[in-house]
Formats: C-alpha cells, structure tokens, sequence
C-alpha cells in the first residue's frame, strides 16, 4: 500500500543485505558490553540528499518541502535545548517564519504527547520556502553551513540522523549475559511505521537519490561518528574496506553507480 507516485520511482523494501556485527572496542569486555550490527548494503551505497535538486517530496502536493512537510520530533530535552541555542543565533534575514517561531512558538506537542518543532504554513516552522531571499531549506542548516559547523550541532537529532536508523536493544545470551545491540540501518519507508507506506515519496530506494561517487559510510562520516563513537566508527571502516576489496557485498538495489571509499591512513 503506497501512494500514486511513491513506488514507481523506488526499489523494493525487501532485497539482499550484508550486515557485519562486531564488538564496539571503546566497550571491550567477555563478553562485550556493547555489539555493533551495521547494515553494509546501506553504508556502501550511493545515497546522498537531493533536497532542492530531484527530491520529490514526501507529500504530492508539496514537493519543494521534501521531508520537511512535518514537523520535527525531539529525541529527549538535551536535543531541545540545544537546538534552543541554536535558534537564538538565527536571525529575521535567516530565518523565513522567525515572526511565527519567536518567543519559543517554534515549539509544539503533538497529540500524542510528544515535543516538536511547530508546523507553520504546512511545513515545519523551520523551513524557508522557495523564493526567500535568506536561501531555500532548513534555517538551521543553513546557518550551520554558514558558521562553519556541521549541521549536527544545530538540526534536531531525528533531522540529521535521516536517513540512517540506529536502534538498540538489550540481548540476552545463551549463558544469561546480557548485551546492547545496536544495529544502524536504512531508514525506509517503515520507519515512519504504518503511514510510512503512504508517503507520495522516499529517497532511500529511489535511484534518483543514490547519486553519490561516495558511499554512505564516508559521506556521513560526522554522523556516524556521533551515533558510534569514534573508536567503533573506525572498526567500521576498515570492515567496510575489507569485504569491498574481497567483493563481499550485496549492493543496494537503487544504487545503480558504483562508489569508492578513500582509503585513510593509519592513525588519520
């Protein structure tokens, strides 16, 4: 069940994966106290975001939005705060709906309960429609780009983690020891859980958005780094680099250009 328009341009949900696990080494321990599970076919491909340049938009109506139609869901009060701080830094000339958002307005809570940054004029409030003079896309974004930091200090975490999916979850072994195992993944269309398969379009399985001439796992470096740690975004790299150079990989079905990951130097 999805909408005219979604699955024409999108490759099935359900293809052939190659995940690696391994012990995060920043956790080490017999066992472990923390297991990676990390889906390769997603990290090596071509995917990049498209926004402004092909992305079709989750919503028919309002494509220039992209996944922006709906407003943003805080992962816990730091994620809040600090994208408060970040606010105070945007000004009327960055920032098409600051008169809308002012005075802590760009906040919201949705019927379930949950905080959000607002929706204004159908999109989030933190979106600068076509045309403004400030530049088109996410004010928060764009101020990060212009500061010279990544727009992970600034975005909601649900904003720049898309669309990689961390999950995690506590395993009991055979023996009775227990494990967190986090696995990082596509985020598809089931993602967004059962109105997933209704958006009018997503980019993960859409060709159109795997334009990248690097993978995934080096593009989001940053991201990766933030979800990971570093020690254990290390450890999937040189995995990563192992099984392309043995050509164990399963490639993602929308990535129809092959990619190269740079080789780094020890210690780099």
């Amino acid at each position: 069940m999805h909408a005219p328009g979604g699955p024409a341009a999108e490759t099935p949900l359900d293809t052939d994966r190659l995940w690696v696990e391994f012990a995060d080494p920043a956790d080490a321990g017999d066992p472990p106290g923390t297991v990676l599970r990390c889906d390769l076919t997603w990290l090596t491909s071509a995917w990049t975001c498209v926004f402004g340049r092909g992305c079709r938009g989750i919503d028919a109506t309002r494509p220039d939005d992209g996944c922006c139609t709906l407003g943003a869901h805080f992962s816990d009060a730091d994620d809040e705060k600090r994208v408060a701080r970040a606010v105070k830094r945007l000004t009327p000339r960055q920032w098409q709906h600051a008169a809308a958002g002012a005075k802590g307005r760009w906040r919201a809570v949705d019927d379930e309960g949950s905080r959000t940054t607002a929706v204004v004029d159908g999109a989030c409030v933190f979106l600068n429609r076509p045309g403004f003079p400030g530049g088109q896309g996410c004010a928060l974004h764009r101020m990060a780009l212009r500061t010279g930091v990544h727009p992970l200090t600034t975005k909601p975490d649900v904003c720049w983690q898309l669309p990689v999916r961390r999950e995690q979850e506590h395993v009991e072994l055979p023996d009775g020891t227990r494990v967190l195992v986090t696995s990082i993944g596509e985020f598809d269309r089931r993602g967004w859980g059962p109105g997933g398969h209704d958006l009018h379009w997503w980019c993960t399985g859409a060709p159109a958005a795997h334009v990248s001439p690097e993978p995934l796992v080096e593009t989001y470096a940053a991201e990766l780094t933030e979800l990971l740690g570093e020690a254990a975004y290390a450890e999937l790299r040189r995995l990563t680099e192992l099984r392309l150079d043995q050509g164990l990989i399963a490639p993602h079905p929308a990535s129809p250009v092959p990619v190269e990951l740079h080789r780094r130097r020890p210690g780099a």
